[in-house]
Order: structure tokens, then sequence, then C-alpha cells
């Protein structure tokens, strides 16, 4: 089984390589792939070096399956030359989520969606894939009616260049402009920003949240509204979330379906101050939940906290399921 990772130098790419290790992942061949730039370094895995191979050069070599992690642009341009060979690709950009023709994959809710046509498998938005985790599982027994989420989202969401600029700036530099990936500076501050501005002034991060739940749950009619915010933490994004249902609920049955929902972890007692934040979640591929409780101002409405670290079940770990996934079930 040949594996390629596009993007393997990158942010996402290293985690990649971590889960792919962690998970120990069944492959006979590991094809790393990089930007032009990259090509002929050498990346470790397992304590053997691979050398980094372009675009042509790996759809030549003819992958099972490639991780994509290079961005939407990269992942429109060359995505299709990959499939076309016969690799199954599983791309972690915005590319083709919302793409009618393509699969958009959270294992644990609709793997079972997937066949053996599905050349080129979507990975969700890294704050959509902890939402609904936790959310899925309580759709299925009460429909939910309406969500309003708050995020609290990682400067590692945004990449290497913004891991740069909030190091930069904890050590005290003075960063230029073409050095930043925010308008304004990330350490000790709070940007109301997620992405680009749209049209109807929610941002692209926002508006991802709101379309991707939809297709992941496979109900429209869901009411959501979201404000994401990018918060100076080094890894691992919150969601404060309040969930309004169709139908009523008892607080022990919501707790009895997270403490039963495979990937979701429960932390929740405020008795010993027991609640999940994203400095424990570094490093993990659960998925954490608590401060669950009714909202009191509204019926069959709920308030949950949601944290995972983005670059583990939000991005790499993800991606690494729905590959284990596919082989596991003989789609590949």
């Amino acid at each position: 089984m040949k594996l390629a990772i596009v993007g393997v130098t990158g942010l996402v790419g290293g985690v990649m390589l971590e889960v792919l290790d962690e998970l120990d992942f069944p492959f006979s061949e590991l094809i790393p792939v990089a930007s032009e730039k990259s090509v002929g370094k050498s990346i470790t895995y397992r304590d053997k070096s691979y050398k980094v191979v372009s675009m042509q050069e790996a759809i030549g070599m003819k992958p099972d399956i490639a991780i994509f992690s290079a961005g939407g642009s990269t992942s429109l341009q060359w995505a299709p030359d990959f499939a076309a060979v016969g690799c199954t690709v599983i791309d972690n950009s915005s590319a083709w989520r919302m793409h009618p023709d393509k699969k958009l994959i959270v294992p644990e809710i609709n793997a079972g969606l997937l066949t053996p046509e599905d050349k080129i498998i979507a990975n969700p938005n890294c704050s959509t894939i902890q939402m609904v985790m936790a959310l899925a599982p309580l759709h299925e027994r009460y429909r939910i009616k309406r969500l309003v989420i708050s995020t609290y989202q990682s400067f590692t969401g945004t990449g290497a260049k913004a891991v740069a600029q909030y190091e930069a700036e904890r050590d005290g530099k003075v960063l230029d402009k073409e050095e930043m990936a925010y308008h304004y500076r990330i350490f000790e501050n709070c940007i109301p920003q997620c992405d680009v501005f749209l049209d109807n002034h929610y941002t692209r991060e926002e508006m991802k949240l709101v379309n991707e739940t939809r297709k992941i749950l496979g109900d429209e009619s869901i009411r959501i509204t979201a404000t994401a915010v990018r918060v100076p933490v080094n890894g691992g994004h919150s969601e404060s979330v309040n969930v309004e249902f169709h139908y009523p609920f008892n607080l022990s049955d919501v707790f009895d379906i997270l403490n039963n929902t495979r990937g979701v972890v429960v932390q929740d007692d405020p008795a010993t101050f027991s609640y999940p934040m994203p400095l424990y979640s570094k490093n993990k591929n659960e998925v954490f939940v608590g401060r669950i409780r009714k909202d009191e101002s509204q019926s069959n409405s709920l308030n949950m906290w949601i944290v995972a670290d983005n670059l583990r079940k939000g991005a790499a770990t993800n991606a690494v399921q729905i590959a284990q996934y596919l082989l596991d079930n003989k789609l590949v």
C-alpha cells in the first residue's frame, strides 16, 4: 500500500507523520510530497530518511492513498490528477468540502457513506469536526433546531507563519507587516476574525461552521450562527455552543449519550473544577466536552464547552482515520 503525504513539510504534515506512527498505520511505501522549494529535501519517519518528491513524480508512483494538506489552490489543481491514476485523495483543505459530488467525512459520524468510487474525500474544517463529534449523537436523539457558536481558536490553525509571529511577539521582537500572519499582534490579544470577511460580514471560518455542519449532519434545516475568534493559545480550539433542540431532554441522558460516544471524553465536575481546556487536549486525538448545562433562558436548550487539538482530530487524526476506514473496509 503506497501512501503519499502532500504538504509533508508543513505544520499539519508533520503532525500527520506523528499520527501515522502512533496509530501504526500500515503501508508498504511512504511518498513525501511538497512544493518545488522543498523537493529534494529529506524528512525522517521512524528513523528512516525519505526524499521529498514533486507532485508530478508522486503521481507517476501511483499511490493508493494521498493525504493532502497543502492549501486549497494546490488541492484544486492536483487532486484530480492523483485521482486520475486510481489514487484516493483525502483532502484537508476547504477546496472540495462543499462540492455537491464530494463526501465530507468525520469517520465516527458518516464514514458509511464512502464507496470505492469516492476518489476525492474532503476532511472538514477543524472547528467543525470537534463540534459535530459532540453534536451528532445528540442530533440523532433530539434533533437540533438552532446553534449559536462562539469559537476560541489557536493561532496554530493559521499555520507556520502565525506560529512564528506569536513566538516573535512573545520574545519582544518587532515585526514588519509582511512577516505577520494577522493584521494585529496575536500575543496577549484576541482577534475577532478567522479567515477573510465575506459579503455578509461573516468570516469564511464562521460560514464553514454553518455550511459544513449542515452537510455532515445531513440536515439543511438547522439554523446556525457563529462568531470565530483567534486567541493566543499555542494549540487547541475551544468552542462555546448553545444548542436548541426540537425535543425535550434530560440532562442525565445527555451525559449518558456523550459518555458512550466513541472519540468523545466528558470532563464535567464543577465540584472538582473539571472541565476541558486546550492546555490538556494538546497532542490528544479525542474531543473533550464539559460545562454541560441547561439553558435556563429557553426551553429544550443546552450549553456545552467543546475542546480539541486542532492539528490532531481537527486535521491530521481525522484524515488518517478516514484512510484507516478505507483500508479496513477494502475501499482502496
